[in-house]
Order: structure tokens, then sequence, then C-alpha cells
């Protein structure tokens, strides 16, 4: 056999193990077995480079950086679902649909949490891999989708076809991942779909290579006018050709279909994967052109979310955390419990009125639930259960430093205010350096409290000097030269940050990003701030009398004056180096953002106006000029629409403000 048959055999080979191992689940052959096939194959390219296939198993491993993302105009929508969130808005959509088409069937799958990409074939090879984006146009990712082992770099087809699916992150390799970075002292991902969506925006695919993304497809792309076969049929034919697609039931009856949908919500822990509803499609797809589209959805197909799923589980006790600002928050230690896929053992109480109008006692039995899907919270008690008699007393002094705690006027939560609480400086010192402030990555939670220990990090002036106990740190169990000089020049890199994100670390009651910015924005510099009094912060719009004296007393103790000016003297930038706002169609607009955006984070969309000159705000009311109302979006629509405000969808958005230029 010559040497290229034999690396064509071994690449059909390989090919063959990756899709029983990565689509089908079922592995021929020992992990040790395909790596000594892939190391061959490895061997064999590099003495005969010539002979490298384009869709080799190798080129998934072949890091590549890109400078950025190039646009990619979708020929056929990418359409976002309409949302039904019970049984009746479903019968609403079964009499909507056969108002037009009497005789009609469906197909149920489960809605995986992920992200929405294409992937482009042509002769028999992936040509182009692209986002969503806003449904018209996306961004091309092709470098991180060949990484994937669930995507076929090859099919069996010879036609030039497009297929749509959601590339997400399995449980299992989301809280690997999350472990990794924690240990590494970086920030944790929220979440598998926020974990996917920030892997697939990285330039360079070694990322996403590390990472284990998998993809399940949907659906092809292809006109209405084109389409001959079912929706059942169709997913057929993607499994022939290689592809991972969705576990698809078909419902004669629209009875049958919230039972489908029932049995998914059942069974939503036993998935890999994230799900988080149900989609329901009309299987006959001659019959989509007749049904129609409206100008976001199309009418054949709906989206069915699930609700928060709640839990029992024994609460052994409650503890107390002490924020940066001094705030108490109580935390329920509980029985670890299964929610949504992750192991549940603590979740917020809030505050004490939150204790009390519920009556939470150690001891109870209480139901669980994640808000929003991300942060568990009790949300009641089993009182049938209770065995405990005594009603829970709030706790008088600082867990960490035995203060006696305060209550400021008019608030419901309890502070210490004492300047030497140890609690309070590890938690500023967290903020600081956290993503949303000075972003200094490496300085994560574990690193800050193992420096605080060590007596390296006392204050946040002692960042700056962390250079002067390098040979120290490197003496450090878990740490080297290398991840002792990457976080020193992180450290470095974030003196030359803009203010407001200097003031936002500070950790000020009351001062948030926004007004940070604000403030960056109108005084230019730290020491113009520190310079004014309360009338001078009350007369910009978005400053209240809560705000202005917060700043005002901040700025008044000499401490924080002495710390400026160290940080100062540290070589920390005290200016604004933001972009100004132009003088445009949108400038002293306010605005409001509600609902989730797919194309964007609220961050950017909320850059991108006020880059425009126009204000975001977080509550609909008569100043409002527009609300931006992503998916699911809630009471602030509807107040929105009794007020006569403005309402613009994402696509609206962004025709607007065109983020891809941006």
């Amino acid at each position: 056999m010559s040497i290229k048959d034999t690396i064509d055999k071994l690449v059909e080979t390989i090919h063959r193990h990756d899709h029983a191992y990565h689509v089908l689940d079922k592995p021929l052959i020992s992990d040790i077995e395909y790596d000594a096939m892939l190391e061959k194959l490895r061997q064999l390219e590099a003495q005969y480079p010539d002979y490298v296939r384009t869709d080799s198993p190798t080129q998934r491993l072949a890091g590549k950086v890109l400078e950025g993302f190039k646009k990619v105009e979708h020929a056929i929508p990418m359409l976002s679902l309409g949302n039904a969130f019970d049984a009746d808005s479903l019968y609403d959509f079964d009499r909507r649909v056969r108002k037009i088409v009497t005789e009609v069937d469906y197909v149920v799958e489960p809605k995986v949490d992920g992200l929405a990409a294409s992937l482009l074939y042509d002769e028999g090879r992936l040509i182009r891999a692209a986002t969503r984006g806003n449904g018209t146009v996306g961004e091309d990712i092709t470098h991180n989708a060949v990484t994937i082992r669930s995507i076929p770099l090859r099919v069996k087809t010879q036609e030039r076809f497009e297929v749509r699916g959601e590339i997400f992150m399995a449980k299992q390799a989301f809280l690997a991942l999350n472990a990794r970075r924690q240990a590494q002292g970086e920030e944790r991902f929220k979440n598998p779909r926020n974990a996917a969506a920030g892997t697939m925006r990285q330039l360079d695919s070694r990322v996403a290579r590390e990472r284990e993304l998998d993809m399940i497809v949907y659906s092809r792309a292809e006109s209405d006018a084109e389409a001959t076969w079912t929706h059942l049929e169709t997913l057929d034919w993607l499994t022939k050709q290689g592809f991972k697609t969705s576990e698809a039931v078909a419902c004669a009856s629209i009875e049958a279909v919230i039972e489908a949908v029932n049995h998914i919500a059942n069974s939503r822990a036993e998935h890999p994967y994230d799900i988080d509803g149900a989609v329901i499609k009309v299987n006959d797809r001659t019959l989509y052109e007749t049904i129609g589209y409206t100008a976001k959805s199309p009418r054949w197909a709906i989206a069915y979310k699930f609700q928060a799923e709640e839990v029992p589980t024994h609460l052994h006790d409650i503890h107390f955390q002490v924020g940066r600002t001094g705030q108490i928050t109580p935390v329920a230690v509980l029985e670890p419990v299964e929610v949504q896929g992750s192991t549940v053992s603590r979740a917020t109480l809030h505050n004490e009125d939150y204790i009390r109008q519920k009556d939470i006692r150690i001891g109870d039995d209480v139901i669980i639930r994640k808000a929003g899907d991300i942060i568990p919270e009790v949300v009641a008690v089993i009182a049938d259960s209770r065995t405990i008699q005594a009603p829970f007393e709030m706790i008088s002094h600082c867990p960490a430093c035995q203060s006696l705690l305060k209550r400021h006027e008019g608030e419901v939560g309890l502070y210490c205010l004492n300047p030497d609480c140890p609690a309070k400086h590890i938690e500023l010192l967290i903020h600081f350096a956290s993503r949303k402030a000075m972003n200094i990555e490496g300085l994560g939670q574990r690193i800050i409290e193992l420096f605080f220990n060590e007596g390296y990090l006392k204050t946040i002036e002692d960042i700056y000097t962390l250079h002067t106990h390098r040979d120290r740190l490197i003496e450090q169990a878990g740490f080297g030269v290398r991840s002792i000089d990457k976080l020193l020049d992180a450290i470095e890199q974030s003196k030359q940050n803009s203010v407001e994100l200097l003031l936002f670390g500070f950790g000020i009651r009351h001062v948030g990003e926004k007004v940070a910015k604000v403030l960056a924005m109108h005084f230019d510099s730290m020491f113009a701030m520190m310079d004014c009094g309360v009338e001078d912060y009350e007369a910009l719009p978005e400053i209240g009398p809560k705000i202005a004296q917060s700043l005002t007393a901040f700025f008044a103790d000499t401490a924080n004056r002495e710390r400026i000016e160290r940080l100062e003297a540290l070589g920390v930038n005290m200016t604004y180096k933001g972009i100004r706002p132009k003088k445009g169609a949108y400038a002293g607009k306010v605005f409001v953002l509600t609902g989730r955006l797919n194309r964007l984070t609220r961050d950017e969309a909320a850059a991108l106006i006020e880059q425009a000159g126009g204000k975001v705000t977080g509550s609909v009311s008569s100043k409002t000029d527009v609300l931006i109302a992503g998916e699911e979006a809630g009471s602030k629509l509807e107040k929105a629409r009794k007020l006569g405000v403005d309402i613009w969808d994402e696509a609206h958005f962004e025709a607007v403000f065109n983020p891809l230029e941006a």
C-alpha cells in the first residue's frame, strides 16, 4: 500500500471512530488504540505534507488565530421562535395552525440551551460555519467549529447544502472547565450556555479545542418551495450524513404534544446537556409556506419554555456572608440535591426580612429553585413537616470580626461598619480585580484569599506592589514562574484602564458600572471628582441624593483620598479614556433593555447606545423613549405598551446601531 493510500485509510478509519464515539456514543476501540492511530497519522502527515487532506482529523487539532470575525449573510434567515409557557398557549398554537391547514401532525424535540449556528457543505466537505447573529447576518466561526468532534468535516452527499443546529457544552465538560478556571484563579462561567457562546467568540481556535464543545443539528436550511420531505425524514437524512441529531417524537394531536413536552420536562435532569424547553414543529415541511411567518418567527413552530425547576430538600443550617460594603447575607446550608443538572448545597436567603416573611427555620424542609436558572434560592417552607418551634433569630454581630451590626435607615439589610473587618477587605479585593472592574486576569477569589492570609495583600494598593514579592510568590505551592509573571503582567496592564473601572472597583455604595461611567465622562478625572460636593453630583441627571451623599462621604474620608494618591504614584491611570458619545439622532434618548438578546450581551448593547449618546436605565417610565425587547420580555414590555413607549425588537435595534460595524 502506498503512503497516500495509508494516510487515506487512516483518515477514513479515524472518521468512523469519531462518529461512533462523538455522535453515536458507542466507541468501537479504546482511547489508547485511538490515540495511537491518530499519532501514526500525525507522523505520516509530518513526513509527507503533500498528502495532508483538508478533512483530516489532525486539522481539528491545528491551532488557528484570526485577527477578527468576518460577516456571513444568511441566504435563508435564522429566525427565532415564538414562546409558550403553559398548555393553554400550546392549544392556542394548534388552533392557529388548524385555521390554515386542517390536517396536521407535529414533532416535539428537546430545546438545547446553547448557541444557534449554521454549517455549510459543498462537494462533501465542511466549508463554513457561522453564528446566528441577528438572524440575517452572523459571524464566520469555521476555525472553531472544526475543533468540535461531533461536527463532520466530510459527509456522503456531494450536493451543496446547509444545516442549522445548536452548539453547546455538556454538563460534565462545563464542570471540568470551571474547575480548571477556578484552580487557575480565573472567573468561572455562570452556565454552560455562556461558556459555549464565549468559546465560539474566541479568535484562537486552540481555546475551543480544549473546551470540549458539542453540536446537535435540528434542520436543513432550504426554501419552503424546495421542501419535499417531512421534518422526521429530514432528521433521518441528517443522521445518515453523520450529524448528531435531536431526539424527536412524532405526535398526531396537540394532546400528544403536551404529553411529550411533559416527558421532556420530567427527564430534564437526565440529559447530559442543559435543555430549557421543547420545540414543537409541524412535521410536513411542504405546509410551511402555506402556514407562513410573522415578522420575527415561523407560524409552524413554537418553543415551549420550562419554568424553573423546584426541588425539596432539608435546611441544615444558616451561615452568613460579609460583602465588600459590609452587608450581611444569610445563606442556607442544604442537604445536597440535584437542580437542573447540578448539585446544590447552598442557597441565598437574601436578608433578615426575607427569612421572617417566609418563616424559614433551621431544620425545616424547604423548596429551592434556581433564580434565572442560575442562582439557587429558597422559595418556600414545607410547613407540614416542621418540628422546630422557635423562629429563627438573626445574628447581631459580624461573623468575621464580631463588630456590632447596624441597619442603614430605610434599608432591610444589616451591615458591619468596622473598616478593618478582614472579610470586607477580601470581598473588596475580589470586586476590585473582577472582570467588570479592573479585570485583572488570574487574580480570582482563591488567589486573593491565599495572598491575604499570607500577608501579601491587605489593601487595593498592595495589588500594585505584588511585584516586589515575586521571588517569594514563585516559591508558593501551586505557583511557578510563568503563572506569577502572567499575573504580574495583568496587574501592570490594569494600570492603563479608564478611570470609571477604577471608580467602580472602589466598591462605593450605590455606585455601579453605569454611574461610574457617567461620572468619569463628565468630570474626566478622579481628582476632579474628589473636589466636588453633593450639589455638583446632583447636577447630573443620573445622580440622585443617595449616590451624591455616598460619593461625598467616600471622598471626604482621608484614608480614601490617600489611597487614590498612592495609586496614582504607583502608576494607575486617573483619567477617562473611553469613547465620547456622538451627537446624533439618539443623543439624550432614554433606553431600557428587557428580555434575552441573542446577538449581544446586555453590556454590549448598552455600550452601543451610550456611544450614540443615548442613556440606559433599568425601569420603564414616562421618560423612557425606547424599550429594546428581547426574548422572554416580561412586565416591562406591558408597561411600555401602556405608556406608548417605542418598542424595538433585537433585529430593529441592530439595524439602527449596526453592531457588526461597531
